[in-house]
């Protein structure tokens, strides 16, 4: 059910928020053992919340689309009274005494947070493999990655636990885990979603964006979590209306560019391109004007991206010393000592290894050959799609060069999983707006993804264009075979302490 579906049984008395939430919880706890989606759930204080929304929607002074909905968030997103871990022993208990914007915009939707979703430590990686709670399953096949770093949310909304999450998009991490399960992921244009509570990783690129089941239910909560916030300078508001209310399924006349690129050696596998194309074709019966376009700029985008996220990651983790922030080591020897033990104990090893190589890149030999260069390339990079976007109003592409691999299959080649980042990183260096949607299966029967990418501010296009081909397909709503992975081996998920899943009386620290 869509989180639209949900909120429209809700408003109509046929369900109870209470059931609702319950229904959402039973699930999550059911699950988790399988595909660890969750690192907190949240049963006591989402069912005194649901409670309170029950009476608002009864008396009539709470009427949104999303009011009563469950949903859970990133857990690299701050939720007041709610520990926020990033999935990393430097957090593992921080608890927030505030909520980032985008959550109190949900929840004074009506929106009934139940969990923190899974997700790669402080957001580096594209497989959720490196969260010192355990790695996500895909709940397509269990063996499988969920995809990164919005693993959890991609994987509870796929498993149908939740209709909607909240993930965190640095360079597809909406996008890519949205496509390995078969689910809506969409990153709205940079600024459109305030980033205030949101935990930084690499603040020019970070952007909070909705994982659901459709286009739809992606429109309807970037309508509420949009807007401009006094507290993120960056943030402002860009639409003149609802991008809801916008989606018509109408294509007529829509210019739509397939990239040559994705025809290139290594760019993307036979399949994925071919059902790319697929959508294309649909599209294109539907009434919009298909060609092919070239974007030269695909593998200097990338190597730029990582070049200018690296170094971002580096300054931004600085906090996190074991004084100022975070974990700190027990017994040092000295100042120096409790530094270098919180951080080495702290940090997984994915995360030192960015900071080492971003502080690298912003050191004084090699400013000028790295980070200066990269940030050249970035300028380059806009100024080709805006020469694109004159001609062209979506760029179609695969979410990913292929499908969702096998856990444990990226450490023997890290190189690979960076770039299943190649087609989902532009977007970010430009800040455009960018949506992930299921448009097939592979030979194995896992999700492919397809993205359309469009000029900023352009969202309720983007959204629209994922509507409309989701109007006339139904691989959206064909979700996970829940049978697939209820036969399959439970997962042993890493839990630091207390020895079971974290409850709410263990991340109020009672």
């Amino acid at each position: 059910m869509t989180a639209l579906e949900t909120g429209r049984l809700i408003r109509s008395g046929k369900l109870s928020v209470t059931e609702a939430v319950s229904t959402a919880l039973d699930a999550a706890e059911r699950e988790n053992g399988r595909i660890n989606a969750f690192i907190t759930i949240c049963r006591e204080k989402a069912l005194m919340r649901a409670a309170d929304v029950q009476k608002r929607i009864d008396d009539g002074t709470l009427t949104s689309p999303l009011a009563g909905v469950p949903v859970a968030v990133k857990d690299n997103i701050c939720t007041e009274g709610i520990r926020t871990t990033c999935a990393s022993k430097m957090l593992e208990n921080f608890v927030p005494f505030y909520s980032a914007a985008a959550v109190e915009k949900l929840e004074n939707a009506g929106a009934v947070i139940i969990g923190k979703l899974n997700m790669d430590e402080f957001a580096m990686g594209s497989l959720s493999e490196t969260s010192y709670f355990g790695p996500v399953r895909n709940p397509h096949g269990t063996e499988r990655s969920a995809g990164g770093s919005s693993g959890g949310c991609a994987a509870a909304v796929a498993a149908d636990i939740i209709p909607a999450a909240l993930g965190s998009d640095t360079g597809g991490s909406v996008r890519q885990p949205s496509a390995y399960c078969g689910v809506t992921g969409f990153k709205p244009t940079y600024g459109a979603v305030s980033r205030y509570g949101l935990i930084a990783y690499a603040s020019s690129f970070d952007q909070i964006g909705p994982v659901c089941r459709t286009a739809e239910d992606c429109a309807a909560v970037t309508d509420v979590i949009c807007g401009a916030d006094e507290r993120d300078s960056t943030s402002r508001s860009m639409f003149s209306s609802s991008l809801l209310s916008g989606l018509t399924g109408d294509v007529k006349g829509l210019r739509i560019g397939v990239l040559k690129e994705i025809f290139e050696a290594g760019m993307a596998d036979a399949g994925t391109a071919q059902k790319v194309l697929d959508a294309a074709e649909e599209l294109d019966k539907a009434g919009a004007r298909v060609k092919e376009v070239s974007f030269p700029y695909l593998k200097q985008a990338f190597s730029a991206y990582y070049t200018i996220a690296m170094a971002e990651a580096s300054s931004n983790l600085a906090r996190f010393d074991g004084i100022k922030y975070g974990y700190r080591a027990e017994n040092p020897e000295d100042l120096n000592d409790l530094y270098c033990r919180s951080r080495s104990e702290g940090f997984g090893t994915e995360v030192k290894k960015r900071i080492l190589l971003g502080t690298t890149i912003l050191s004084g030999g090699y400013y000028d050959e790295y980070y200066l260069k990269a940030m050249k390339i970035r300028n380059a990079v806009r100024s080709e799609l805006d020469r694109i976007f004159t001609g062209t109003d979506l760029l179609l592409t695969p979410t990913a060069p292929g499908t969702a691999p096998l856990i444990g299959s990226g450490a023997a080649d890290p190189v690979s999983v960076y770039c299943s980042d190649v087609f989902t990183v532009f977007a970010n260096l430009a800040g455009l707006p960018s949506v992930s949607f299921p448009c097939g299966t592979d030979e194995n029967g896992m999700p492919v993804g397809a993205q359309f990418t469009g000029r900023a501010a352009d969202d309720g296009l983007v959204l629209n264009a994922a509507h409309a081909f989701q109007i006339r397909t139904d691989w959206h709503m064909r979700g996970s075979s829940l049978s697939a992975y209820r036969d399959s081996v439970t997962v042993q998920s890493h839990v630091p302490a207390g020895g079971k899943l974290p409850d709410e009386k263990r991340t109020l620290g009672k």
